[in-house]
């Protein structure tokens, strides 16, 4: 992978993952179960681990989903899942972890979006409140600022202050000064009460993509904070996807960001983990970190009137994806191994040829007689039905005799 120089901030310790610092950058991923519902919310953080999610957030919203997170702690270990587990709070999250120490001793890390976690004279107690928990139970806190739910107090005394001005702000650059010292102020206040440096992440989400990336280059530039990168609401399909990987690829490039989450909306009835496998792809396109064998793949053209190479991209994708798990455990390096399933023979040869592993089919109105490359060398041709299961063959006895050792 390709070093890009990171920006210096402290690390912190999310139960056994590392943020910030010169740690790999992490990906997260948020449950949208009723965390009451411990069955549900139990399987659908194990798919978002199992995908690659090295943290998972949770809601904790009410008394039910408090009491929830020390069983769901404990059926994850049943199952050997050690993910660090995120609390989710809004607006009561003061009151949940003080009625259910065993909430706040269970998580791995507490949430806290300082617009909504108190109103007027309340709000300074309330997030002391939950602080000094942070503090009892020695729990990192990222403090996450929101456009969608600002801070009222602290963009009325912008306003008020701005009044003031021989050069007035604009309006954009109010509401970005307010995310911004919202959670900067809060970080502070929280150091104040005992939280420590260490002990703190911070993000300002906001939903359009020049808007994001102009926040957080200010904010890089005034704390040494881990900061938690993600396009708040990003929105469903392509536009989420596009607008995400948009924003945070001009971050990151700029050694931007400790930890990121793709905020997709789902398809309905769709798979929650495609918002983990698209940090992991931004992550791994740009070079910064490998996480799976990723496929390369032609578009089709003309000359591939067959969807047979389509088909076939599609099940190795998911077959690297299936096999990954144990992989990883015991093979070193297999996750920067280069795949290329290709539908013709224009760029075909060449490009499985550049691969570690490639597969180069006819094209157009032929039958599927498949020549294989491995390390540029041309070592076996596949026809019939079976292609797809012979090459999966291919694969797994190249990966143990290749990162056996």
């Amino acid at each position: 992978m390709n070093k890009i120089a990171r920006r210096e901030t402290n690390t912190v310790a999310v139960g056994s993952i590392l943020v910030g610092g010169q740690n790999p950058v992490v990906v997260q991923s948020m449950t949208d179960t009723d965390t009451a519902d411990i069955d549900k919310t139990v399987s659908q953080i194990t798919n978002l681990h199992s995908a690659g999610s090295e943290i998972v957030r949770i809601t904790v919203n009410t008394l039910e989903a408090a009491a929830a997170v020390p069983r769901i702690k404990e059926a994850l270990a049943k199952k050997n899942i050690e993910c660090p587990i995120v609390g989710d709070f809004h607006f009561n999250g003061h009151r949940l972890l003080k009625e259910y120490p065993e909430c706040a001793e269970h998580l791995d890390k507490y949430r806290i979006n300082p617009g909504n976690v108190g109103r007027g004279s309340k709000k300074d107690s309330q997030f002391a409140s939950i602080i000094e928990l942070a503090c009892k139970y020695n729990k990192p806190v990222r403090i996450g600022a929101n456009w969608g739910s600002l801070d009222q107090d602290q963009l009325s005394k912008l306003m008020d202050d701005n009044a003031l001005r021989d050069e007035r702000l604009s309006n954009e650059m109010l509401v970005r000064e307010a995310l911004i010292s919202s959670a900067m102020n809060s970080a502070k206040l929280a150091e104040t009460i005992g939280l420590g440096h260490d002990k703190i992440i911070v993000s300002c989400k906001v939903s359009d993509v020049q808007e994001l990336i102009a926040v957080y280059r200010e904010l890089s530039l005034r704390s040494t904070y881990p900061l938690h990168l993600g396009l708040t609401e990003a929105g469903m399909g392509s536009k989420g996807i596009v607008s995400s990987s948009a924003a945070l690829a001009v971050l990151l490039q700029e050694g931007i960001g400790d930890t990121v989450r793709i905020s997709l909306t789902p398809q309905p009835g769709g798979s929650r983990e495609e918002e983990v496998y698209v940090a992991q792809e931004l992550l791994q396109t740009m070079g910064i970190r490998a996480f799976t064998p990723l496929v390369i793949s032609c578009p089709g053209c003309g000359r591939t009137s067959s969807d047979f190479f389509q088909v076939l991209a599609q099940d190795i994708q998911a077959f690297l994806r299936r096999e990954m798990p144990n992989w990883k455990k015991k093979f070193k390096g297999v996750e920067d191994m280069k795949v290329a399933v290709m539908g013709c023979v224009v760029n075909g040869p060449g490009e499985s040829k550049n691969a570690n592993i490639g597969i180069s089919l006819p094209g157009s109105g032929e039958n599927p007689v498949a020549p294989v490359y491995v390390d540029g060398e041309r070592v076996k041709t596949l026809k019939g039905g079976a292609i797809a299961q012979e090459f999966e063959d291919i694969v797994n006895n190249y990966v143990r005799e290749t990162y056996g050792s």
